[in-house]
């Protein structure tokens, strides 16, 4: 799935792609992806609108609309949203176009269909309640060393499960816990109560320089994700320990260890987590 640093990569990349373009007409060839609206009244009310900015929160994509609408999308397993020459075919797994006011289309993209799209009033976020409760955005300046350590206070439960909270902390999914962990040296299986000071401080300035390492390095594209353009992110190729089990830790050589935390499959260091 899609995590913050591709959800965000997707964003900046799309943003020149179709900002002020008008939206002439919509096609919609998978009537479940669309939640809140029946399928011709969604086309109705994009019909006209021009995108005016494009916004994220946490895995969430928002297309801020004239006339005071959004529109929401969540990319889920395998969502693509791309821009396209009108000319080109369309993939088989392409459910919704958006056609805009030049030749080229918006394309959302998902073979698995477990994409999530909505338009809503402007603000009226209440209906959507995966985005409604979301916690801190982790790259914003309300993050802090101190919000953080008051997000721990207190707290149960194992390391991979809390990053792994949306209400806690936005953003973060399977591939870039794992990678947290493994540079701030935590154990998935981590009892939060037994963090010592230096380790919830390291792994809160490691959460912020993991993420912003994932943007800079435009995502991870191990099966299906691309950014609006279409191209590959490059974050595969920096990955320490997710979907490398069984290989050698980059750091000390030890091999690598899955496990199931938080109900997810997790890879890590024996010997340098702990």
């Amino acid at each position: 799935m899609p995590e913050l640093p591709e959800v965000e990569t997707v964003k900046r990349t799309l943003e020149p792609l179709v900002k002020n373009k008008m939206i002439r007409d919509v096609e919609v060839f998978c009537p479940k992806l669309i939640q809140n609206l029946e399928p011709v009244a969604f086309r109705e009310k994009l019909r006209g609108r021009t995108i005016k900015a494009l916004a994220r929160r946490g895995k969430y994509l928002l297309f801020q609309l004239d006339a005071g609408l959004t529109l929401i999308v969540h990319l889920r397993m395998t969502g693509q949203l791309t821009v396209n020459d009108r000319n080109v075919p369309l993939n088989k797994h392409t459910y919704v176009v958006f056609h805009l006011g030049s030749e080229e289309d918006l394309r959302f993209t998902d073979p698995r269909k477990f994409g999530l799209l909505y338009l809503v009033p402007t603000g009226r976020f209440e209906e959507i309640k995966g985005l409604s409760g979301l916690g801190y955005e982790p790259l914003s300046k309300e993050f802090t060393l101190e919000s953080f350590r008051q997000l721990l206070a207190g707290k149960k439960g194992f390391l991979k499960a809390f990053l792994l909270d949306q209400s806690k902390i936005a953003g973060i999914g399977n591939i870039y816990a794992d990678e947290i962990l493994f540079e701030a040296g935590l154990h998935p299986q981590r009892d939060l109560r037994t963090l010592t000071e230096e380790e919830s401080d390291r792994l809160y300035h490691t959460i912020r320089h993991k993420l912003a390492e994932g943007i800079r390095y435009r995502g991870t594209s191990l099966r299906d994700y691309v950014d609006g353009r279409g191209e590959k992110g490059g974050f595969q190729e920096k990955l320490n320990v997710y979907s490398r089990r069984g290989e050698p830790c980059l750091r000390c050589g030890t091999t690598l260890q899955r496990i199931k935390a938080a109900g997810r499959g997790t890879v890590f260091c024996p010997r340098c987590q702990h």
